[in-house]
């Protein structure tokens, strides 16, 4: 194919390689930005494409392949590693509270509130908070699954509603 007739049936599908861009973006800029990676990567390699493939099918996959990739490189680069002695970053909590002396405050608060509740709540609610599954809370304090999602739904409300005045 010569190269002329190469780059007009590359700007004929400029529209629809535009909609199939925004369907996997779905941001106009991102989609214009992945257009134009296409087309470039498309005419870089007007080389290796081979006359009897089918052309929009070739162009359509450089530009699923080029979103893919993009999308890997910034997961990539999102990707926290914790090079802490004892994974001291990984194991705190994302929002902690312990970035400012107000947030570290705010725990002490929020914990004497929770402390303040009966047992019957406290427990199950705090083990919620500490990881446990309903099913484990249910089965270490022997009581029915629903007994323990209610409890530590109408904790949870109580806290809401101790500290709703907070911030």
């Amino acid at each position: 194919m010569s190269s002329k007739k190469f780059q007009s049936k590359l700007m004929s599908l400029q529209n629809n390689l535009l909609n199939f861009a925004y369907i996997l973006t779905s941001n106009r800029d991102d989609a214009y930005d992945l257009l134009q990676d296409t087309t470039l990567k498309a005419l870089d390699n007007e080389d290796k494409y081979v006359d009897n493939v089918n052309f929009k099918g070739w162009v359509f996959t450089i530009m699923r392949n080029i979103f893919i990739n993009n999308y890997r490189k910034v997961v990539r680069s999102s990707t926290i590693i914790d090079q802490t002695e004892d994974l001291y970053h990984l194991n705190l909590p994302q929002d902690s509270g312990f970035d400012t002396p107000d947030g570290a405050f705010a725990v002490k608060e929020i914990n004497e509130v929770i402390n303040s509740f009966s047992d019957e709540y406290r427990i199950p609610f705090s083990m919620h908070v500490a990881g446990y599954k309903y099913n484990e809370i249910a089965e270490e304090m022997g009581l029915p699954l629903g007994t323990v999602k209610s409890r530590i739904f109408f904790a949870r409300q109580k806290l809401q509603t101790l500290l709703k005045d907070y911030r």
